[in-house]
């Protein structure tokens, strides 16, 4: 008993990882078919104002457009193996070196929304389970409710116009042109470029422009934590041990942060891989809305350059990050919560 106990988590990860590969496949042959059965020919649609019909021709060959679907398929499907995921047609430059320049800025604005929507969300989420049915309760689950379903553009437009102003933010841009400047690229992620060079003034103007952006992203999925922790702490206050800790004249606070809130994580933990999901989508509108300089807004350049190639490698480098984000997140959680192993 005590064997199969202790081989179960290695035997949930050894699956986890064997689920990822079929995953993986399913999501870029969904890209590959996607991205083949839109209308127009990729290269005429990117290039077609720059080259002549025979140099045209030329790039299709060189790109392989002529070639029989499934060798093409295959060809797609080999090269990502290999973490070759493609060159762009309009700038002809790797999409790897675009997700090196343009990634940094886009993780950086991402784990910045990501701990904002933590840190307002949880702490709210136990405060309306705490007290249910209360004012504070029911002004909490509408802000959730509102934070959820407003569009993140409209967010990022009523922060620029009644914070920004008021306080003197930027609303564009990841720092200033000096900052950029001054600040050597080390890492290609300004924020820690900032940090490792110790100048001051640097951080702060990197912050400063980081935080209406971060905020508007961070309430896309503020609401989804603040209504899990309250459904759980609801949950978890009418369980056996919860009422015994008040049998044993502990106060409803501390039973509330020692006993429940650490159970009610827990399914805050599997759901972060779907929201980390729904953050790097909101990046493409987030990026869009601040001109934030990452690779959420140059997707949105080359989509209306219909730079094909750029597309689909930077599309599917996102949906690879994701699975692979998830399986993390499942691993995590089975650390977390041994009943998930069985």
């Amino acid at each position: 008993m005590s064997r199969s106990g202790s081989g179960s988590l290695p035997r949930y990860i050894l699956q986890r990882v064997l689920l990822v590969i079929p995953m993986i496949w399913v999501i870029l042959t969904l890209v590959f078919v996607v991205l083949r059965v839109a209308p127009g020919d990729p290269v005429s649609a990117a290039l077609g104002g720059k080259l002549n019909a025979d140099a045209l021709e030329q790039r299709r060959q060189a790109l392989g457009f002529n070639r029989p679907l499934i060798e093409q398929y295959w060809e797609y499907l080999s090269a990502v193996m290999r973490l070759d995921f493609g060159t762009t047609f309009s700038d002809n430059q790797p999409v790897l070196h675009v997700v090196r320049d343009k990634g940094g800025a886009t993780l950086s604005l991402t784990l910045a929304a990501f701990a904002i929507a933590l840190v307002v969300g949880i702490p709210l989420g136990l405060l309306a389970g705490r007290y249910r049915d209360s004012v504070a309760d029911v002004l909490i689950r509408f802000f959730g409710i509102l934070s959820y379903a407003a569009p993140i553009f409209f967010i990022g437009f009523l922060l620029q116009v009644y914070v920004a102003q008021p306080l003197g933010l930027p609303t564009s841009g990841m720092a200033s042109p000096i900052t950029v400047f001054t600040v050597e690229p080390k890492t290609h992620i300004l924020l820690i470029d900032v940090f490792f060079s110790g100048d001051g003034t640097a951080i702060t103007d990197v912050l400063k422009h980081l935080l209406l952006p971060a905020a508007t992203l961070g309430l896309l999925i503020c609401g989804v934590f603040i209504r899990l922790v309250r459904v759980n702490i609801l949950q978890t206050m009418q369980s056996d041990y919860v009422e015994a800790a008040e049998a044993r004249g502990i106060s409803p606070s501390k039973v509330t942060r020692k006993h429940a809130f650490r159970n009610a994580l827990v399914p805050v933990i599997t759901v972060v891989g779907l929201q980390f999901a729904l953050l790097l989508g909101g990046a493409v509108l987030t990026e869009s809305t601040f001109n934030w300089p990452g690779l959420g807004n140059e997707l949105v350049k080359y989509i209306n350059d219909r730079d094909y190639g750029a597309v689909q490698g930077i599309i599917t480098i996102f949906a690879v990050a994701v699975v692979l984000i998830s399986l993390l997140v499942d691993i995590v959680n089975a650390l977390v919560d041994p009943r998930v192993r069985y």
